[in-house]
């Protein structure tokens, strides 16, 4: 019996030792102002270091409350390039014209004009384009501990969210991003609700599923969701780019 005793206290004290350096996030300090630069740093390191990518985009149109036919669907493969932006191909397309025309076709092209040289840092989630908040505790989400902060843009923008984003909350990289326009993007269309989900590909957080949804007097409830798979990310020469802040000489508001 001695020695039976003495094997589980051995046992729990070696348990103890071996989990010492896997504390959860959640027993450690977390300051706010140390999140929200390690946010930024990671958005940086990932601007420096991807040069390019391709990525399929799967675009489908649902309306009402059936989210199961689409009534337009588009799949385009995807150019980035940090030195032009992006570009379309179009792959497939089907369901309604005028729904494509008027509303897949606008998306996109306000995509491209987004992410020009000169717009895009302007779109980034950081604290020059964001005011950040974190919230307390740790969120388990798509098998990671998340961080939650919650945002509001400095500047209305269709492409700037009021809402919540969550980040790894060990390299600060982003894993969802969910809220509200900032700005409609038309006199016709109501509040617009956006999600977007990230995941870890090949080092960098790269979107993988997107939605957005809207209600107006005049159209009623549209949901456009993206799949984003394949991609094929082209990195940055190591002497390529300086390893820095892209906004350094952009003059940022600070949080």
């Amino acid at each position: 019996m001695i020695k039976l005793l003495a094997l589980v206290r051995s046992s729990v004290f070696i348990f103890y030792v071996a989990t010492i350096g896997l504390a959860p996030v959640a027993a450690q300090q977390v300051d706010q102002a140390s999140v929200i630069q390690g946010i930024d740093n990671a958005v940086f390191a990932r601007v420096n270091r991807i040069a390019g990518y391709t990525v399929i985009e799967r675009y489908a149109v649902f309306r009402g409350n059936d989210e199961t036919h689409s009534v337009a669907a588009m799949t385009v493969r995807t150019t980035y390039r940090k030195e032009t932006g992006k570009s379309y191909d179009i792959v497939s397309q089907s369901g309604s014209a005028m729904i494509r025309r008027l509303g897949l076709d606008p998306l996109l092209e306000r995509e491209k004009e987004i992410n020009l040289p000169g717009n895009v840092q302007h779109a980034w989630i950081t604290s020059a384009n964001y005011q950040m908040t974190l919230n307390p505790g740790i969120q388990r989400m798509d098998g990671r501990d998340c961080l939650e902060l919650a945002i509001h843009p400095r500047r209305k923008a269709t492409n700037l969210i009021v809402g919540n984003l969550w980040v790894d909350a060990r390299d600060y990289t982003t894993v969802r991003l969910e809220g509200v326009t900032s700005k409609a993007p038309s006199v016709f269309a109501g509040t617009t609700h956006l999600m977007r989900q990230y995941a870890n590909i090949d080092g960098f957080s790269m979107a993988t599923h997107a939605r957005a949804e809207s209600s107006s007097f005049l159209y009623g409830r549209t949901l456009v969701t993206i799949d984003y798979t394949d991609y094929n990310i082209q990195l940055s020469q190591p002497n390529g780019f300086a390893s820095r802040n892209p906004m350094t000489n952009a003059n940022p508001a600070r949080p």
